[in-house]
């Protein structure tokens, strides 16, 4: 990869900043377009329903759906 400054005289410190965000976008696109991030996971409804529901009977009324 070359960069090249065209205009202005830019400090250490200024090209620096422009690198490192140069490189964290290059570093975001070059993952791949299916992959799931942490928050697809965590929203996920599939993460809360792992058991099945109770089947219906007289003391069903006294489980409840959500795992403990």
């Amino acid at each position: 990869m070359n960069i090249k400054v065209v205009r202005g005289n830019p400090t250490a410190e200024e090209l620096a900043a422009a690198l490192a965000v140069v490189h964290a976008r290059a570093a975001t696109a070059q993952q791949p377009s299916g992959a799931r991030g942490a928050s697809a996971a965590w929203s996920d409804p599939a993460r809360i329903a792992t058991t099945r529901v109770p089947a219906p009977g007289p003391a069903s009324w006294t489980r409840t759906y959500w795992p403990s």
